[in-house]
This record gives structure tokens, sequence and C-alpha cells, in this order.
């Protein structure tokens, strides 16, 4: 007979089940790796391959990035500092209940500031690893895919992080793993950094 699930009380009075019952159900601990870095350094390229390669594992993946989350939660968000705040808080939010679901989620945004990024640890905690794409701006540069650098060079776009705006490099007091995205593939670096990653998602005692 299977055993009856715990549940828990929500503000309504309303029960549903605790974050440990949904990890048990799927066999896996939720978790947010954040990737950070410029326009073109490779993270979303990086967060892409890293989801892959722990789809192939059997383990429940999403992800969430800047573009996709300006089409829709953060539309109508600009550039500015105030806004930056506001779009990494809401991707934060959004991480923190994906994870809440026990789902791994695999997050890329450029989040320039240690600000920002400290603000991601107080809203996530335990349940984030972040992870600094790194790659001279100067190469990122010539992977414009977007034509952002072009554009900023020529004043079409302001507030571009990277040329207009700092981007804040990680300092050896930050809590970051740096991965050097000027050198190796995206699957290699994916695939070491996903088997460092297995014992925590997956631990032997779950």
């Amino acid at each position: 007979m299977s055993e009856t699930p715990r549940l828990s009380t929500g503000p309504a009075g309303e029960a549903y089940r605790t974050r440990a019952d949904r990890e048990q159900h799927l066999g896996q601990r939720g978790l947010v790796v954040w990737f950070f870095g410029l326009s073109g350094s490779g993270k979303t390229t990086l967060a892409a391959a890293l989801e892959k390669q722990l789809s192939t594992k059997g383990l429940a993946v999403t992800s969430l990035d800047g573009d996709r989350l300006r089409t829709g939660l953060n539309k109508g968000l600009g550039f500015t500092a105030e806004d930056r705040r506001e779009n990494i808080r809401r991707a934060a939010e959004a991480a923190k209940l994906l994870a809440d679901a026990g789902l791994v989620v695999v997050a890329a945004f450029i989040t320039p500031f240690a600000e920002l990024r400290d603000s991601v640890r107080a809203i996530l905690g335990d349940d984030v690893v972040i992870i600094f794409a790194d790659s001279p701006v100067e190469v990122c540069a010539t992977r414009d895919v977007k034509g952002l650098y072009q554009a900023a060079a020529s004043g079409a776009v302001s507030h571009f992080t990277g040329t207009a705006q700092a981007f804040e490099r990680p300092s050896p007091e930050e809590k970051v793993v740096t991965i050097a995205t000027d050198s190796g593939t995206p699957a290699e670096a994916a695939e070491t950094l996903g088997k460092e990653l297995l014992p925590r998602i997956r631990p032997t005692n779950f």
C-alpha cells in the first residue's frame, strides 16, 4: 500500500504537499544554477548545454533567461539600475518557486553588479550555485549574434553592459564558480559541471 503523502496547510487553510514530498516524488533536490556574465560571454549557451546534460540523467530541469522573461514576466522593464534590480528580483523569485517544486533551474542573466548577485543569494539562500561565464569583452563582441555591441557603438542602444554601463567582475570574496568560456566547448564545460552538481541534486542517501 502506498504511503499517504504528508500535507501542510496554506494561508487559506488548503492543504498541499511539502517541498520534501515533491522532491521525494521526483527523486531529486531542487536547485538553481545561476549563470552570469557579459552579453556574448556564452552563459546562455552553457546553460542550455547544462540543461541538456542534466536532462540526459533523467532529472527534471527547466530554464530561465533574460530574453524570455523580458517578453513576459519582466515585459516593460528597461535597463536602468532600478529596472535591473527588479528584473533580477523577479527572476530569482520565479526560480525560487520552481526549486521549491523540486526542479533544477538553469538560469542565465547578465547580473552585472555584485549588489544584484547578493540579492540573488538573499532570495535563494543555499538553493543557488552562482557561476561566472568569464570571457573578455573583445571576445564577446566577436560573438555579437544579436548585433548589440555594434548597436551600442553606434549609439542605437543605451545602458549597454560592457560598454556604456560597467560590469563588475566578481571579487575573490564572492562565492562564485568561474568558467572561462573563451576556451573549450560548452558541452565539455557542462559535462564537468554536471558531474560536480549531480551528487548535490541526487544524493546517494536520497
